[in-house]
């Protein structure tokens, strides 16, 4: 049987693996760590096995664990496939002969469709902040670039100045993946960006920090700084306290897609390498003209 020293060692090959061959994020790696290392100690003090001499019956009574926890499909398909890439992993590198999770497969998901927000509800969320402070500036410029590129929060907040081009109303981000993508912004981010970089350069705050949105300490915001901020603002605009970061990613692409948008372009600006996980939107979009129908046609 292999020691305990040899299974985390099996699970920093792979890990390494996926960051040099695959490319994958820091996050999404971590979530295979997480996964993997579960499923060893579950190996190792329920099944009282080895992962490199499991039969497909075992693997089945794990996956049997998950549903007495009451985890969601999409957290129970997420570890099935963190465990069968691990496995191929192992295979390949012939440490197993035999992968006894190949032919399983998870439940089946049911994709909900995310929540969205009008454009007069965008609106009251973007107007909240107070602009004549730092923290007011700082976060209606983020808001406005939230809402204006569709990017996600994480990319958000590790802007660097270097990121932003004025001149051509662009910013750089790196996506999923370590993919980078370019993404125009419209006049009101602009005005807005540029009334905080003023306001920096005038009160001389932290101006030799390569980080864009930055803290009254002159650090880096973090993604949970700026959903406190969120938070605060939804409050004061009597909007749903469900509403998240994200919601205005969502926001975004449905917003393009009502106004006649297509699909591809906003899969590019959103930074989708698959088109399915674009066309969710069409849904929504669809959803609310057939609600917009309802309630203002004579016949609806």
């Amino acid at each position: 049987m292999s020691s305990r020293l040899q299974r985390n060692q099996y699970i920093d090959s792979f890990l390494a693996n996926l960051r040099l061959e695959k490319g994958l994020s820091t996050n999404t790696i971590n979530a295979y760590g997480s996964d993997c290392q579960s499923f060893v100690n579950w190996v190792e003090s329920v099944a009282h096995a080895d992962i490199l001499h499991l039969q497909e019956k075992q693997i089945e009574h794990y996956v049997k664990s998950f549903q007495a926890q009451g985890l969601a499909r999409a957290t129970i398909n997420r570890k099935l496939s963190s465990i069968k890439h691990f496995y191929l992993f192992l295979q390949k590198k012939k440490f197993v002969s035999f992968n006894p999770i190949a032919g399983m497969a998870g439940p089946k998901n049911i994709r909900s469709l995310p929540k969205s927000m009008s454009e007069s509800e965008v609106e009251l969320l973007i107007q909240s902040p107070d602009c004549e402070s730092f923290i007011g500036l700082r976060d209606r410029a983020m808001l406005e670039l939230l809402y204006a590129t569709g990017v996600r929060i994480s990319e958000l907040t590790n802007l660097q100045y270097a990121n932003i081009d004025l001149n051509r109303s662009l910013i750089k981000v790196m996506g999923k993946g370590s993919k980078e993508r370019m993404i125009p912004f419209g006049e009101n981010a602009f005005a807005c960006l540029v009334d905080y970089i003023n306001f920096r350069r005038a009160n001389n705050l932290s101006l030799n920090s390569r980080d864009f949105f930055i803290s009254q300490q002159g650090k880096q915001i973090t993604r949970q700084a700026f959903w406190h901020r969120i938070k605060h603002y939804l409050s004061k605009a009597g909007l749903s306290p469900e509403i998240s970061p994200h919601t205005l990613r969502h926001a975004f692409a449905t917003h393009l897609l009502n106004h006649g948008a297509d699909l591809r372009s906003v899969q590019m600006l959103l930074g989708h390498s698959d088109l399915s996980t674009t066309q969710i939107y069409t849904h929504i979009a669809k959803q609310r003209l057939g609600e917009m129908l309802k309630k203002h046609h004579p016949r609806g």
